[in-house]
């Protein structure tokens, strides 16, 4: 019966997080653009945070709960997920075309990031230093792109771009800001409960079958608070809006390094379980490097087609399988 409840709560505490972050985000983006926000400004930061607000809601409950391997486990499993499995699945439905020059320039800010949360990882402990650090850099990437992208519009003077094309397109244009407001409340409070439901579940499941809170990060939760980046990055995808499809796949895995990694540093601390640094982080370093070779475009306009895709699906599923294997 327990096992029953668990379940039922991880799958209600899912969908709860889907709907609960886009309501966030609509919420959010709503107020933004009332108050003058450019919807490059606001796709660039807003959607970005908030395609992570699951698992950041979710890291900070995990460590406030007492397991923060787990939000360890779905900072790291969720860029694992989001190259591997959201951005393979919609590679596979439709090629991926990336001209971009702003994704091309977040590229290196993601790597430097990795690099940044590994020298502070490296000897096994997250520690409330190493929280406060990763907090104030996600501080500083959301001043950093918001001037950035101030910049690239009083330079060009157009809108050029075609992820700020892309972003002005799915923006709500015709919220009050009241509503929008709402929503956001709204949003955030369905996110505080649905997580704390998610992590009721998947500790409950975790403890009966004897396997690691960073297992169950990696793997359940991490899949779970990744949908929202698999049904947005498909459904950008099959309108054409491939930046979109992309740039949020890049923009989440950036706050998640940072926040979502960060919340747990700073309220709790952890001592890493050694799989973290010897299996975890080298398998999504190495991901974020076939993207790379994948999307940029050396000679010209990136893309990543169907056989790339099939790529990193097929990688996801080699490192589920090894997860499989070595907690059995």
């Amino acid at each position: 019966m327990e096992i029953f409840l668990s379940s039922l709560a991880i799958l209600a505490g899912f969908l709860l997080l889907i709907w609960s972050a886009d309501r966030f985000v609509i919420g959010a983006s709503g107020i933004a653009l009332n108050f003058g926000v450019s919807p490059l400004i606001i796709g660039l930061t807003i959607v970005g945070f908030g395609t992570s607000a699951p698992e950041m809601i979710v890291s900070g409950v995990a460590a406030y709960e007492g397991t923060p391997n787990l939000a360890v486990g779905n900072a790291l499993g969720s860029n694992i997920t989001n190259i591997a499995l959201v951005l393979g699945v919609t590679a596979l439905v439709t090629p991926l075309m990336v001209h971009s020059r702003i994704l091309k320039r977040e590229y290196p800010i993601m790597f430097s990031i990795m690099l940044l949360a590994l020298a502070l990882l490296w000897d096994g402990e997250l520690s409330h230093l190493d929280g406060v650090i990763l907090l104030s850099g996600m501080l500083f990437l959301i001043i950093f792109i918001t001037f950035m992208g101030i910049k690239e519009k009083q330079q060009t003077h157009s809108s050029t771009d075609p992820l700020e094309e892309e972003f002005s397109e799915e923006i709500p244009k015709d919220m009050s800001t009241g509503m929008a407001f709402l929503w956001l409340f709204i949003g955030l409070v369905v996110l505080l409960i649905s997580s704390r439901m998610l992590i009721w579940g998947a500790v409950n499941i975790a403890h009966n079958f004897g396997v690691s809170d960073l297992v169950i990060g990696l793997t359940i939760v991490a899949i779970g608070t990744s949908l929202p980046e698999l049904a947005a990055s498909i459904t950008s995808a099959l309108k054409g809006e491939h930046e979109i499809a992309i740039g949020n796949v890049i923009g989440s895995n950036m706050f998640n390094l940072l926040g979502v990694l960060g919340i747990p540093g700073v309220m709790t601390g952890a001592i890493l379980d050694p799989n973290v640094l010897s299996r975890d982080y080298p398998v999504m370093i190495g991901l974020s490097i076939l993207l790379f070779l994948f999307a940029y475009g050396f000679k010209g306009q990136g893309k990543v087609n169907r056989l790339e895709g099939g790529i990193l699906l097929s990688c996801y599923i080699a490192y589920m399988f090894v997860i499989f294997e070595q907690s059995v």
